[in-house]
């Protein structure tokens, strides 16, 4: 690949990307970044997966009504990370690419009138969405004191999704969402993949009790199902699907079907399998449409003792907050690693106390950072401010797609331009208390709606949560935890907590 040549600009480092008629005839409205890398390999644009541990620079900017042939300008007052701005890049010779991600107009039943990224059954990742343009890489040298003018065209349309084929053991599903296609004014569609026991079709007068399985999106089988040897698949999360695959086709295992569920949103890649004032009735259209017709085209018994939960982290708050929402739909859940369960430790911050997300509170003198990731040995990886950033820059007003604006759109009230409320000021850390109030006040903060509600929820859960966290949750998601035991130790409901000791992280 060679060298190219960049004009010198007086004002400063500047890209100027553009996108030809014949990969989007008409205007776009999105969001438009360069990726800076020392590497080419993976593509600038799929190291994006890896931003949130990774020190790929990055620069992020809305478009509106972006037309074929006109230029969008990042320059030194774009925001960017790690590095702020470009004049902040060191000069050196990088591989560059662009992309844009795609907004559609949705008018929604709320009256409000918002742009956000569909989901092309991708789970909300705007680096392989398809239709989303991209550039060819090219390797440039980029000398912020001299200032430079690289031109980019996004010439490039990611390939639509092709989903699995089924098989004997494994089927997927999916149905268009009436009462959330009502509610965003556009088709919204929902999914699961269902996981069928040994001699299935042999029994068709038997029902089968059914493991729930949450978590993010995905259209693999259940559990990592997979027919596929170790060396077919390169081994590691491979390995165990085909090895746990093994024991669910033999003829020992416990005959049952397991099912994941498909329900991205247009700020995240799962709803969090609830009703929300940002994403809509979730929760309705999982126990209205899908749950239903699930039931219907497989034989699922409709027993509430054999109707189980499981997940991890974002699948881990859901399977609590299903069996406390559904205490009499579902028999019992089995949590593991949970997103926050109690929001005075949503991670290390106490949104109702705290005045700043970024600082440990109580010192004078010095602004001590918060922590957001850590290695099982108390390693700081990431701070509360840097992935705050990460998100500014990859989305305005609730868009970035990741975790913490993704909390915001589940948990938190529409703003009055129709975009999630930010729990707290992504570029200084000043949490807004009326936003945290309010995931309190509609049942978000579960260890406070459980207590809340215990005089009539206990009857109906005792003995039928199961939670377990690493001692050293990466995420410090095992603080919040503990403070839903200590409740819970005080019921008798017959709840059980086993954590990982020592120095289990997040996925123990």
């Amino acid at each position: 690949m060679l060298l190219a040549a960049v004009a010198l600009a007086a004002a400063g480092p500047r890209f100027e990307i553009s996108f030809p008629a014949s990969a989007h005839a008409q205007p776009i409205t999105g969001r438009v970044y360069v990726v800076l890398s020392r590497k080419d390999t993976p593509e600038p644009r799929l190291q994006a997966a890896n931003w949130r541990a990774s020190e790929t620079p990055f620069f992020g900017l809305d478009v509106e009504q972006w037309k074929p042939g006109q230029a969008a300008v990042i320059d030194s007052k774009t925001l960017g990370y790690p590095l702020k701005s470009l004049k902040d890049v060191p000069d050196d010779v990088y591989f560059v690419q662009a992309l844009v991600n795609v907004y559609t107009e949705f008018h929604r039943a709320d009256g409000h009138t918002i742009w956000a990224h569909m989901d092309q059954w991708e789970g909300q990742r705007f680096d392989r969405s398809p239709g989303n343009l991209y550039s060819e890489i090219r390797r440039v040298r980029l000398d912020p004191a001299a200032g430079y003018n690289v031109k980019i065209e996004l010439a490039k349309a990611i390939p639509p999704v092709v989903a699995p084929p089924d098989t004997a053991w494994v089927k997927r599903v999916k149905i268009r969402s009436k009462l959330l296609t009502d509610f965003w004014g556009h088709p919204f569609y929902l999914g699961a993949t269902v996981l069928l026991p040994k001699d299935y079709d042999r029994h068709p007068e038997q029902r089968y009790p059914v493991i729930y399985s949450q978590g993010h999106f995905g259209l693999g089988a259940p559990f990592g199902f997979t027919e596929q040897r170790p060396e077919q698949t390169g081994g590691g999360r491979g390995q165990a699907g085909y090895e746990f695959a093994r024991q669910w086709m033999g003829d020992d295992f416990p005959r049952m079907i397991a099912v994941t569920f498909q329900h991205p949103t247009p700020y995240f890649d799962d709803s969090y399998a609830v009703n929300s004032a940002n994403n809509g009735p979730y929760g309705d259209a999982l126990f209205q449409e899908l749950i239903p017709y699930l039931e219907e085209h497989f034989r699922f018994s409709r027993k509430p003792s054999e109707r189980v939960l499981t997940g991890g982290s974002t699948g881990g708050w859901e399977s609590l907050a299903l069996q406390v929402y559904h205490p009499e739909f579902f028999g019992s859940t089995w949590t593991f690693y949970p997103d926050p369960v109690d929001f005075r430790r949503w991670e290390l911050v106490n949104i109702y106390d705290d005045p700043n997300a970024f600082y440990v509170p109580g010192f004078e003198y010095v602004e001590r950072e918060r922590p957001m990731m850590r290695t099982v040995d108390g390693q700081t990886v990431e701070t509360v401010r840097q992935k705050s950033q990460i998100e500014a820059v990859e989305g305005s007003k609730g868009r970035s797609g990741e975790q913490y604006m993704a909390w915001e759109a589940v948990y938190g009230p529409v703003g009055e331009d129709g975009y999630p409320s930010p729990l707290w000021d992504k570029l200084t850390g000043e949490i807004n208390h009326y936003v945290a109030l309010y995931m309190r006040e509609h049942g978000y903060d579960l260890s406070w709606y459980v207590r809340t509600n215990w005089a009539k929820l206990g009857p109906r859960l005792k003995g039928k949560l199961h939670l377990y966290c690493g001692d050293m949750d990466n995420y410090g998601l095992n603080l919040a935890v503990y403070l839903f035991e200590d409740f819970m130790k005080t019921t008798g409901a017959g709840a059980t907590f086993e954590y990982g000791r020592p120095m289990k992280g997040h996925g123990w």
